[in-house]
């Protein structure tokens, strides 16, 4: 049956299985031939529109299906961290957004009128995030909350949605001593490779961090303006922080300059490249978890920097045999270099523990070669639960025991 005769008998009595992968071959064959250059400029925007409604009723009804997700216990079979691990692994999302869908999910028995929106995919994701928190908080302003999404912007709705969870809360001082409890700051790279840096704190909490930052915005932002290099004043901000955190405070409360050593560092620099001692054009080298870096920018790090130096001659770093339980510490600037991050291909952790493939008790030797990184929830997986990487080297995937592909369920040569 082709897929027009499939969508000609989409009111046959399917079940919801037939009915999702009916839908998810009519979108295939729409994504396969589509030619955006063949559409009309004047129906381009509704095609836009009406593709972004089924968007968003997929994106609904995941939310819908969140929670019996976490009830089906399937993220502990796959060794997930928790169902919001789990959730963005199958998504592809961040475990952020995965945790704010399941925690819209477990809410929305319970809020009948916001269910019957997203059903009829008149949510976004960032306009469910804002109001169900709210409408759970107080039910009786979902409608109005509803009704605000369609007719403001999704900043304008998240700020009346905080005023109304705010409103609702019976005990304000519970609610400031969780967010004091659960503060973070959180940096990282994105696709392009520049760094990014988040924090979430109590207000006052952001209010002394933008008090403090703010002399150092008006100290860039005047005379950048004067000398007309007509950058945006979030750029100036930039460059504030930056100046703030060369400062270091002292008793008294009173700031000076710190020493030049800005960074504590893995830089990776090419062997041959070490020994010409030349810079050819915008040659890279590599700060292992911050990323790569031109080589000038890499001298100038070394003049002023903590940094420990690896030099690599083609792939490999040398083994080194160690008598001892724990790697010394050449093994651990090798392995920094070589396998900052956990060995798990699915897990992106770079807070990482050492383990030996064969336990230390059998071989009584440590050898760079048979260690892998793996971060604390996998190092336990392994120890406590029998999972496994499975055979080969670098990340690669990371199984339970019943998994054909444990090294436990090799067939015998």
């Amino acid at each position: 049956m082709t897929v027009t005769e499939d969508v000609e008998h989409i009111d046959a009595p399917l079940d919801v299985h037939e009915r999702v992968r009916l839908s998810e071959r009519v979108l295939l064959s729409v994504a396969e031939t589509l030619d955006p250059n063949a559409i009309a400029l004047c129906e381009v925007t509704e095609l836009w529109i009406a593709i972004d409604r089924v968007e968003r009723l997929a994106s609904n009804t995941k939310t819908l299906l969140a929670a019996s997700v976490e009830d089906s216990a399937s993220w502990k079979r796959a060794g997930a961290r928790s169902p919001a691990d789990h959730l963005a692994r199958l998504g592809g999302t961040s475990t952020n957004v995965a945790r704010r869908a399941l925690a819209s999910s477990k809410e929305l028995p319970d809020l009948a009128d916001v269910a019957r929106v997203l059903r009829a995919g008149g949510l976004s994701n960032e306009q469910v995030d804002a109001i169900v928190p709210a409408a759970a908080a107080n039910p009786s302003a979902s409608n109005r909350l509803i009704e605000l999404a369609g007719a403001t912007n999704v900043s304008e709705l998240r700020a009346e949605c905080l005023r109304t969870r705010v409103a609702a809360d019976p005990d304000p001082g519970a609610t400031h001593d969780r967010i004091r409890r659960n503060r973070y700051m959180r940096t990282g790279t994105d696709a392009e490779g520049a760094w990014r840096l988040s924090a979430r704190g109590t207000p006052e909490d952001g209010a002394r961090f933008e008090h403090a930052l703010a002399p150092f915005i008006d100290e860039m932002f005047t005379p950048g303006r004067t000398a007309e290099r007509q950058e945006p004043r979030e750029a100036y901000a930039f460059d504030a922080l930056m100046a703030l955190a060369d400062q270091e405070p002292v008793a008294g409360g009173v700031s000076k300059a710190k020493p030049k050593m800005r960074f504590l560092a893995l830089l990776q620099l090419p062997y041959e490249l070490f020994m010409s001692g030349a810079v050819d054009g915008e040659e890279m080298c590599e700060i292992v978890g911050l990323g790569p870096v031109p080589v000038r920018v890499a001298r100038d790090l070394l003049g002023e920097s903590i940094l420990k130096l690896v030099i690599t001659k083609g792939v490999d770093v040398a083994n080194v045999v160690h008598l001892g339980r724990g790697p010394t510490m050449a093994q651990r600037i090798a392995l920094l270099w070589s396998k900052p991050k956990c060995a798990n291909a699915a897990c992106s952790s770079m807070f990482v523990q050492l383990d030996h493939r064969e336990p230390w008790v059998v071989t009584k030797h440590t050898i760079l070669g048979e260690l892998d990184p793996l971060c604390p929830h996998d190092h336990k997986l392994k120890t406590n639960h029998g999972w496994s990487l499975v055979e080969g080297k670098g990340r690669r995937a990371f199984v339970p025991p019943d998994d054909p592909r444990h090294p436990r369920n090799r067939p015998p040569p």
